[in-house]
């Protein structure tokens, strides 16, 4: 029978970039781990194999292969101590700077630990033996085989980033008998630009920029977006972590939150990723390129193609000189699509975190600051746009509830004279809540505190908690702590540390006090505004700020689905046919 490649994916995903990087030269041991590995390259004419018994030998054999051709070379072992033998040579390499890539493979490394012949723990390599090192676990669905395709670029881009040097890959096997697969799968080649690099060329078709949270930004970094944009016909996606506030900015999560609502402006042919973790939505793209000083892999979209290590104003000032279409109709229609879904956002919106933000984000005072708690208050305001001057911020490096209140505090005193709100759920305030009585808490401060009773979160519509229905309520949400939405406790904790202290459960209540909260005159004293709101009332908000547009019945089927039982998408499928 002939035999072809192995039908083991993470191997298959190995030998694909090899090829696609102009890596042939390998040296091979003999063993059991690697045989699905090394009886798929050698069926392959394309790579140029060496034998050697000794793996010691053999990591030598490749630093001196690697030294005299200028080109990466591949080692090849088993599991057992065979791996331990390429030490020394990879030390050479590793000082010396030489491009060795040493796959290592392995059982299920999850036998690590109990005894079992020939599996030892290789995760974690010495500090001067290679520079990257990663797994490759066996393939069982897509997500994994994304995994195993970014961490086996990670590997080989490590091989000449910053003057190059060894890399290794633990590449696990379940001892395939199946050598059917004719033809290797396509991969993505990821490839690292670094100041200095040939640029590609850039390509034709709608462009974007998407903006993660994001350091203050300067005037030059500014100014250089923008030459970009113009050049290019370009927008700038943020959310209100993004702090970038210049002519092309988009604030696009209200339109691209809408359910039902099919749009070209929501999908481009190249989207520029800059900045850290962002709780917006993202456009899909064709293409995605990286730009970040720190030049890691950070595949957000799954469509990563370009790392560009370097500053972003001199990726944008470079790209800014390579067109001159000098336009800007890609912004004027995602502003009056924004424009359009904004004005048709119905009066009546229930009582909750969303409507109080549909109040309130434009009459925020000029140059102050605000800070989010993170998924239901933040993905609540990202839908409205602040004024130009306010400066928003947002715990989104970890993503957790905890800090929010500590992270507003730390802020204010960086400016005693300049206003700083947060807004925050109830269980995000409890949390944090011993900074409010922190003796540096000055009259600046403002808090709007979401009370709820629970973590909302987990009471939405479209959450997995949601299918719990009120018993979501005792451990998933986790209502009912800190007095379940008592009307003095905070009161007491605010005013006997001498905060000035409002409450409003209901939007009358609300519109009598909002104003003075939003004043930009100095108050005497640092406020603290609780607005009692109901998970049933957030829900139904959250529902209806994402229905305000349509153009689609598939869209529409598509969110019947995501809030109908079985029997009804039953029904659906039956009647439509899908």
């Amino acid at each position: 029978m002939e035999k072809y490649y192995t039908s083991e994916r993470n191997a298959q995903i190995v030998i694909a970039l090899l090829k696609a990087n102009n890596i042939r030269k390998i040296i091979a041991s003999p063993g059991a781990t690697n045989i699905t590995f090394v009886a798929s390259i050698q069926q392959d004419p394309y790579f140029e194999i060496y034998s050697s018994v000794d793996e010691r030998s053999a990591a030598y054999m490749a630093c001196g292969l690697a030294a005299e051709s200028g080109e990466p070379v591949v080692l090849s072992c088993t599991g057992a101590t065979a791996s331990r033998n390429y030490l020394p040579g990879l030390t050479e390499a590793f000082y010396r700077k030489l491009p060795v890539l040493a796959i290592t493979s392995t059982q299920y490394e999850g036998r690590v630990g109990h005894h079992i012949p020939q599996v030892i723990d290789r995760s974690r390599p010495l500090n001067d033996i290679v520079h990257v090192s990663v797994s490759l676990p066996a393939v069982r669905d897509e997500e994994e085989a994304w995994s195993c395709e970014i961490n086996a670029n990670k590997a080989i881009l490590a091989l000449k980033h910053r003057g190059g040097g060894p890399a290794h890959i633990n590449l696990a096997t379940t001892y395939s008998r199946d050598y059917s697969v004719k033809e290797l799968p396509s991969v993505r080649v990821i490839d690292r630009i670094c100041a200095g690099d040939r640029f590609p060329e850039f390509p034709e078709g709608k462009v974007a920029v998407f903006v993660g949270s994001h350091p203050k930004w300067t005037s030059e970094q500014t100014e250089a977006v923008d030459r970009f944009c113009e050049a290019h016909d370009a927008v700038v996606f943020c959310d209100h972590t993004s702090n970038y506030k210049g002519r092309y900015r988009v604030l696009y999560s209200l339109v691209q939150n809408q359910k039902m609502l099919t749009t070209e402006t929501n999908s481009v042919d190249l989207l520029i990723h800059i900045g850290e973790v962002s709780a917006s939505y993202y456009p899909s793209a064709r293409t995605v390129w990286r730009v970040s000083e720190d030049g890691e892999i950070r595949d957000t979209f799954h469509k990563l193609r370009y790392v560009f290590e370097m500053s972003e104003q001199n990726f944008f000032g470079h790209y800014a000189g390579v067109s001159d279409r000098h336009s800007d109709e890609y912004l004027k229609n995602c502003r009056a699509l924004y424009q359009k879904v904004y004005d048709a956002i119905p009066q009546n919106l229930p009582f909750s975190n969303v409507w109080t933000a549909y109040k309130m984000a434009p009459l925020l005072p000029e140059n102050s600051v605000l800070h989010f708690g993170i998924l239901n208050t933040l993905r609540s305001w990202n839908f409205f746009e602040i004024p130009k001057s306010v400066f928003s911020d947002s715990n989104v490096g970890g993503f957790g509830i905890d800090g929010g209140v500590s992270s507003l505090i730390g802020a204010s005193l960086a400016d005693p004279t300049r206003l700083c709100f947060g807004i925050f759920g109830d269980l995000a305030f409890f949390y944090d809540m011993n900074a409010v009585g922190n003796r540096h808490v000055g009259n600046n401060v403002r808090i709007l505190i979401i009370n709820n009773g629970r973590g909302t979160e987990f009471r939405q519509y479209d959450h997995p908690g949601a299918l719990f229905g009120d018993e979501a309520d005792p451990y998933i949400a986790a209502a009912g702590h800190f007095g379940n939405k008592s009307q003095a406790l905070i009161r007491h904790y605010a005013e006997d540390l001498g905060f000035e202290y409002m409450c409003a459960s209901d939007k009358n209540e609300f519109e009598a006090l909002y104003e003075r909260f939003l004043s930009p005159e100095p108050a005497a004293r640092p406020m603290l505004f609780e607005v009692f709101t109901d998970s049933g009332d957030e829900s139904d908000a959250l529902r209806a700020i994402r229905s305000v547009e349509q153009n689609t019945t598939g869209k529409l089927v598509d969110f019947a689905r995501s809030v109908m039982s079985e029997k009804q998408k039953s029904f659906i499928k039956k009647t439509l046919g899908r």
